[in-house]
This record gives C-alpha cells, sequence and structure tokens, in this order.
C-alpha cells in the first residue's frame, strides 16, 4: 500500500487502472499456487531419483513449501505496505525464479528441499503484493469483484496444479516442474519494472523472532504428525514435537500480542467476521491439499494410471474451480460471503460423502472421477474467493495487505497439517480404506469450514 491509501485519499477511478495490473496479479498467485499443488505428482519421480527416502520423507517437498509460505505470508503483508507493492513484488518475483531454477538443478533431496523453503519464503510475498497492486487503484463497489478474478487465478493454479505436474513428470521428469517457472517469472519481472514506483510507508520491520518461533512451530507439529507412522504414536518424539510445536506458536502468538510490530497482526482477529474467516480459511486448506494429493496418489496407487493419465485425470476440476471463483466474487459482490463460503464448503462435504461411500478399486473414471472432480471443484473456487474476500473486506482497505497475508497463512498452515495428517494415514502400501480415511479427514475438515462460513456476515462498500 502507498502513502496515500494510509493516509485515507480515496482510490483513482477505475478507468486509471493499468491493464497490465491485473495480469501482474493474477500471475503472481497464479505462481504462487500452482507450486503449492504441482509437486503432488513429482512425489514417485522423486522417488526413483531419492530411492532411500519413505514416502513421509518426500512429502516434505509439500510441507515445507508450505510452512515456510504460511509463516512468512502475513509479515509480507506488513512488508508490502513499509517498502511499497511494486518493490515486494520485484524482490519476491526475483527470489521464486532463482529458487526454481534451483530446485531444478538440486542434486540431492537436502538441497531440493533447502530450495523449496526458499521458494516458499518467496511466494509468501508474491501474495499480498500482487492483491496490494490489484486493489490500489481500485474503488469499493468493484473490490469484491476484482479479489474474485484475483482467487480465481489462484483456485485455477492450485487444481490444475496436479494435471499440469503429471504432464511435465511424464515428459520430462521432476526437474521440469521448476524449470517452467522460469520464463514465467523472467517475464512477470519485466511486466513488474514498467510499473510505476510507489512510496512505502513509515515504520520498522515485522517481529524477526516472532516469525522464526511460528515457522519452527508450525514445521516441529507437522514433522511429528508426519513421522507418526514411522515411530510410532507413543514413541517420545511423536509426542514431543507437535506439543513443542504448538508451544512455539503459542509464544508466537504471545510476542505478537505484545510488539509494536508484530509477526502475526492478531488484533484483525477481534473482528469477530475476521477471525471466522481466518478459520475457514484454515480449514479450507487442510481438506484442499490432502483432498489433491490423496487424489493423485489414489490414481497411480491403486487405479494403475501412469502419471501423465493421472494428471489429466485430475485435471478437469481446475476448469469448474476457475469459474466457479469469478461467478463466487459477482455473487459476493450482491449477497455478502456468507453463501460463497458455506455453500462451497457444502459442495466439499457432498463430494466426500460420495468418494467414501463409492470408492471402487477399479477404474471408473466416467462414472465417479470425472463428475466427482467437476464438483469439488466447483466447491473449492467458491471458498477460495469467499474467503478472500470476507477478509480483506471485513479488515478495510488500509489494512488489505495485512488482512489478505494473515488469511491465507492460515489456509497454508492448514494445508500443511492436511498433508501431515495424509503422510500419518497412508502407510507405504496404502489400501482402499487408507484413503477412504483421508478422504473422511477431508470431509470433516470441510463441514468445519462450512460452519466458520455461517459466522461470516460481511457485504462489500456500496458506491
Amino acid at each position: 500500500m502507498t502513502t496515500e491509501t494510509q493516509t485515507g485519499a480515496a482510490p483513482p477511478r477505475a478507468a486509471a487502472v493499468r491493464r497490465d495490473v491485473p495480469w501482474l496479479a493474477a500471475g503472481a498467485t497464479f505462481l504462487a499456487m500452482l507450486d503449492a499443488t504441482a509437486a503432488n505428482l513429482a512425489v514417485a519421480d522423486l522417488h526413483t531419483d531419492f530411492p532411500d527416502s519413505t514416502l513421509s520423507g518426500l512429502t516434505w517437498v509439500i510441507t515445507l513449501y508450505a510452512v515456510l509460505f504460511a509463516a512468512l505470508l502475513a509479515p509480507a503483508g506488513r512488508v508490502a505496505d513499509l517498502v511499497g507493492r511494486r518493490s515486494l513484488y520485484l524482490w519476491g518475483t526475483g527470489l521464486f525464479t532463482l529458487a526454481s531454477l534451483a530446485c531444478a538443478v538440486a542434486p540431492n533431496l537436502p538441497v531440493l528441499l533447502a530450495t523449496r523453503a526458499a521458494q516458499g519464503a518467496a511466494a509468501a510475498a508474491l501474495i499480498p503484493a500482487s492483491l496490494a497492486l490489484l486493489l490500489h487503484d481500485t474503488p469499493p463497489e468493484r473490490r469484491a469483484r476484482s479479489i474474485g478474478l484475483w482467487s480465481a487465478a489462484g483456485a485455477f493454479a492450485a487444481a490444475i496444479g496436479p494435471g499440469l505436474g503429471g504432464v511435465l513428470v511424464d515428459l520430462s521428469g521432476w526437474r521440469a516442474l521448476f524449470v517452467i517457472n522460469v520464463p514465467i517469472g523472467l517475464a512477470m519481472l519485466l511486466g513488474g519494472r514498467r510499473l510505476p514506483r510507489a512510496a512505502g510507508g513509515a515504520g520498522r520491520l515485522p517481529d524477526l523472532a516472532g516469525t522464526l518461533l511460528l515457522a519452527a512451530g508450525v514445521g516441529g507439529a507437522a514433522l511429528g504428525v508426519t513421522q507418526s507412522r514411522d515411530w510410532g504414536w507413543t514413541d517420545a518424539r511423536t509426542l514431543a514435537l507437535p506439543l513443542g510445536g504448538a508451544a512455539l506458536v503459542a509464544l508466537a502468538l504471545w510476542r505478537s500480542a505484545r510488539h509494536p510490530v508484530p509477526a502475526l497482526e492478531i488484533s484483525l482477529w477481534r473482528d469477530r467476521r475476521f477471525a471466522a474467516a481466518n478459520a475457514a480459511s484454515f480449514l479450507y486448506g487442510t481438506a484442499l491439499y490432502a483432498w489433491l494429493l490423496a487424489g493423485v496418489l489414489y490414481l497411480t496407487g491403486e487405479w494403475h494410471y501412469s502419471i501423465l493419465k493421472a494428471g489429466f485425470a485430475s485435471t478437469p476440476g481446475a476448469f469448474t474451480a476457475t469459474a466457479a471463483a469469478v461467478a463466487a466474487g459477482r455473487l459476493a459482490a450482491r449477497f455478502g460471503v456468507r453463501p460463497t463460503v458455506t455453500g462451497g464448503a457444502l459442495i466439499m462435504v457432498v463430494s466426500g460423502v460420495w468418494v467414501i461411500a463409492t470408492l471402487p478399486a477399479e477404474p471408473h473414471f466416467a462414472t465417479l472421477w470425472l463428475p466427482l472432480g467437476l464438483l469439488v471443484g466447483t466447491g473449492m473456487g467458491m471458498i477460495s474467493t469467499g474467503t478472500a474476500s470476507a477478509a480483506a473486506l471485513s479488515a478495510g482497505p488500509l489494512r488489505f495487505a495485512g488482512a489478505t497475508g494473515l488469511n491465507t497463512t492460515a489456509r497454508q498452515l492448514g494445508g500443511a497439517l492436511g498433508i501431515a495428517v495424509l503422510a500419518a494415514l497412508l502407510p507405504e502400501r496404502a489400501a482402499r480404506g487408507d484413503y477412504a480415511s483421508v478422504y473422511l479427514f477431508c470431509t470433516i475438515a470441510a463441514a468445519g469450514t462450512a460452519a466458520a462460513g455461517l459466522l461470516l456476515t460481511v457485504r462489500p462498500a456500496r458506491p
């Protein structure tokens, strides 16, 4: 956000918005969310290159990205306000591009995990920077629709990630997943350099210690849950890591409540609507990430689809997710966000019940997987737009970046938990019942999302 926005000056008319800004903003959220799910189909190929690694160990290629993404999103929202949206956008895009290249040439799993962490940190910068770019010149009456378009890019990326990942892995191996980011990142850098320079606001950088405590706490809890199958639930390490992680997160929250420049702007949670939006986003992320990864693992493991075929089978839901996200922005603009979030979550619940009751051992693409993917994609697109709109609109224009960063943090934290639970529920040789347990977990999380959505009463500002 610029100094003008912070002082409460009215934004220019929509006609003054640069035509390239929506594309640059959408490109940023597309890249960040694509890499959160595209690596799902790399797990099998990674196991071929790194045969000594376990399934739970390989899932950290996904989990570590989610953890760093989540821990740094909220501080990045404040940094966007301080240094200016253009600067953070360029720095985030540059780091993401370099980290993607480093992932592509990683010689071993530890190096890959380190570079994925850097990628997650860069993705955290892209989200608030891109939204600040998008909303700076948007009149109040068009903000809900703008957020819908921005969310549609993210929903499309998250849903198409497994499909695109399957194509790339089948054609060129897992390294292609990261090479593809480089030309896109370079194009975004060139476009971002043409944006007008914007002054940052006054103030200090967010609390570094609180940020590190949050990352360590989430990472520790996820590690404990992930390793529970290998170590056993009664192992001291399995018990200590989640408890220690929870303690570190609590300490991060304690610091945030008292620090003048907190890592997490938890004062926003005093607004019941914002707190409900965060709860819905957290539970949605828990269901989303576990659902998408379970799907590709089931297709390749139980139905014996090739990686390419599994990728294509996972793609149709991306299109209904995108269409639903755009439509949800219009719905939220007219009726508020409650029907969008609750309705989308109930669609996910119905999808979960359907797949649990009918999941067959033999392939049934046309009669089960295709309609199921189209249905659950619709729900995902509605929730994605609804929760983002609820967070931004309940916080107000002066805190857009920080509010959206904190809301997306909640979704990424949920995603890290969802992947950890999936790793705990699925053995190395998973059977149909193991996958049904994962889908039951996702369905329960989606039901919680619907319940949180009932507390949302946010309506967009009227002209």
